[in-house]
């Protein structure tokens, strides 16, 4: 059976910018991917202080494992983003709303948004961390 993504946004609800209310995935396989920071290969943290530049080498890391497992990132289908400063994410974001569309074009999944109070690498200096699922064909 083919893959097929269908995503819904209900009249009923507000709309939807930038993000999709619900996604259906029928068929394929389902990739869950873990939390990723702003850490490269070597492990060390990219973009100390500058939450566009880490969203940036998240995006990086989503993207190679999402392919890694045979997908693109437009096969995700729900991300949960993290910040420890969710007024400095909104004040960024048409910056960080860049580097989405440079990765991810216009598709949009399911996403939340969450400030966190701490995230296991904040001591490294990560500000974000993302994970979610995709499905795979």
């Amino acid at each position: 059976m083919a893959r097929q993504i269908e995503f819904h946004n209900p009249p009923t609800l507000m709309k939807a910018v930038g993000y999709t209310h619900g996604v259906v995935s029928q068929g394929g396989r389902i990739l869950f991917f873990a939390g990723q920071v702003a850490k490269d290969k070597d492990g060390q943290t990219v973009g100390k202080g500058d939450i566009v530049a880490q969203f940036r080498q998240v995006c990086e890391n989503l993207r190679t494992v999402v392919t890694a497992a045979g997908g693109q990132l437009t096969d995700v289908v729900k991300l949960t983003i993290y910040v420890l400063d969710a007024n400095e994410y909104r004040r960024q974001g048409k910056a960080i709303g860049g580097v989405y569309r440079e990765y991810f074009g216009r598709h949009f999944p399911a996403m939340t948004l969450v400030g966190a109070r701490d995230l296991y690498d904040a001591s490294d200096g990560c500000m974000i961390e993302i994970d979610g699922f995709a499905s795979l064909s």
